[in-house]
């Protein structure tokens, strides 16, 4: 309902706007007459009383209006119209409205009534209004087909007198007039704007089918527009993302045991303390270990006639080592002939103490982790892109890292890696950037902002302000030249800081309106009617 209130509104505006100025003329046919000068110099009156079944040409268009077959009379009357084309067919396909309007004395307001049409047939349409005064009307009707334009016809007719007469309407060629400062305005015949009071301008069937305007020079500098042509230009795109230094993975280590044992010395005792490959971490009291030593023992005492390579002997051999006993440690046992009771379990690789979960004296059970140990002298850094520019990051991509602990430097790196899923709940996609770190400036968990330049080489591209955004369109106004402007519909690529790249559209060399573009727009809805918005 709302809507409909809303159509029938702005049909009211337009058609009053229109209805004026035919008016105007109508009260002086009847109170004065409008007269013209011929040859001689005497003046002939220039009404125009329709006959029966007469059509009207309006631009494009052939009309013929009836009010209740014949006469109009005060209360309800129906309003039918037919419409045709210049070849007399009927059209059909044509969107109409329709007004009348009577001019009251000084005292009293204007009464303008809206008239809703519907169609009956293809090409004839009706509607009944109720006319509330004797006298003299004015009956304003609209008619557009998306083949033939706009045209108006104006008429005018007292109640109880039969047939009409035709006061203006629009002339052969011109879709309608209207105003350069406000293109809302829109008028069958010249005149000035009711709102700003500059001349009306012409809107040509042409300008309308060809979907172009025309702006003259004093008008296009009262609007602002500005110009330039289209090129090609180096398009690239800086990324900036967020992330932090952490460990590479790949250097990460676990101390875990195979069996269950107590903690006896610890010497790595806290979290940081660097260690190399084969440094004692702590020493270990486990039965079971005590127990596979003494076996080895006495297999090798029993079996010594046969010879180190025996199967017996091999078999006892590989149960230390699978208990992570290294050969060096058996040959010690085998030396010292007597079994440790807290055996010494040794760093794996060299690195830093991250992680610490024991305590001297500490039960602990086989597969625990007891220390995690990581070489800081490479890291990672891993930082997260909008999935809008995950299509743009490469391995190999070369980037720049700044870090607020360190403001004056800046690290040159490449993208590693990058992640194949996106972050949920943020929607990012991670990527990772190794970087050397064997002077130890670089802490696990520092944050750090990686910057990124994703070139898309030479691309034909104009300033965003050129391109007018309409719901899934995208157009922009392409200079004909004559003071000749032309909405084109373009397709649009990547925004690349104050550019956007076209697809297509347009070529190189057009010229095109940079500034401006929205009064333009305004103007090119309302006075060509184009379908791209």
């Amino acid at each position: 309902m709302t809507t409909n209130r809303k159509n029938i509104f702005s049909t009211a505006i337009i058609l009053i706007v229109v209805i004026s100025a035919g008016l105007f003329y109508w009260n002086n046919m009847h109170r004065e007459g409008v007269k013209k000068m011929t040859s001689d110099g005497s003046m002939v009156q220039m009404t125009t009383k329709l006959g029966d079944q007469e059509f009207v040409t309006v631009g494009n268009f052939r009309i013929r209006a009836e009010m209740n077959s014949s006469t109009p009379e005060l209360g309800n009357n129906t309003l039918s119209i037919w419409v045709r084309d210049q070849n007399d067919q009927v059209v059909e396909s044509v969107q109409a409205r329709a007004l009348v309007q009577f001019e009251q004395d000084s005292n009293d307001s204007v009464i303008n009534i809206p008239i809703e049409l519907q169609s009956i047939q293809p090409g004839h349409l009706q509607g009944s209004v109720t006319l509330e005064k004797e006298g003299e009307w004015a009956l304003a009707i609209d008619v557009e087909a998306e083949s033939l334009g706009h045209g108006d016809l104006i008429l005018g007719f007292r109640t109880g007198e039969p047939g009409l007469e035709q006061i203006v309407s629009t002339p052969d060629g011109i879709s309608h007039y209207t105003c350069a400062m406000h293109p809302s305005v829109k008028s069958a015949t010249p005149g000035s704007c009711p709102i700003c009071s500059m001349d009306l301008i012409p809107v040509t069937h042409q300008d309308v089918a060809s979907n172009s305007i025309t702006i003259d020079n004093r008008r296009r500098q009262m609007i602002g527009i500005e110009t330039e042509k289209v090129t090609h230009i180096d398009l690239s795109k800086e990324i900036r993302a967020v992330g932090q230094v952490t460990y590479d993975e790949r250097s990460l280590s676990n101390v875990t045991l195979k069996f269950d044992a107590w903690i006896g010395e610890l010497h790595a005792d806290y979290v940081g303390v660097q260690v190399s490959k084969g440094d004692v971490l702590f020493t270990v009291y486990s039965p079971e270990l005590l127990a596979a030593q003494q076996e080895y023992l006495e297999t090798l005492k029993r079996l010594a006639r046969r010879g180190s390579n025996d199967s017996l002997l091999i078999a006892a051999r590989q149960r230390l080592k699978l208990w992570d006993m290294s050969s060096w440690e058996i040959k010690a046992l085998e030396k010292r002939g007597r079994p440790l009771e807290y055996v010494p379990i040794y760093a794996s690789s060299t690195g830093t103490i991250v992680e610490k979960n024991v305590e001297e004296g500490s039960a602990v059970k086989m597969g625990e982790t007891l220390f995690r140990i990581a070489d800081l002298s490479r890291v990672w850094v891993e930082a997260e892109v909008y999935e809008a520019d995950v299509e743009l990051i490469s391995e190999g991509m070369n980037a720049t890292i700044t870090m607020p602990y360190l403001p004056s430097k800046k690290i040159e790196a490449t993208v590693n890696y990058v992640y194949p899923y996106l972050e949920g709940d943020s929607r990012t996609a991670r990527i990772r950037l190794n970087l050397d770190n064997s002077n130890g400036e670089l802490k696990p968990d520092m944050y750090a902002e990686v910057k990124l330049i994703a070139d898309y080489g030479h691309r034909l591209a104009v300033p965003e302000q050129a391109v007018m955004i309409a719901g899934d369109s995208r157009v922009i106004f392409v200079d004909l030249g004559e003071g000749k402007l032309k909405p084109i519909k373009v397709k649009t690529g990547r925004r690349v800081n104050s550019f956007i790249e076209i697809i297509d559209g347009l070529k190189l060399g057009d010229t095109i309106v940079t500034s401006g573009n929205f009064l333009i727009a305004s103007e090119t809805k309302l006075k060509a009617g184009i379908d791209q918005w």
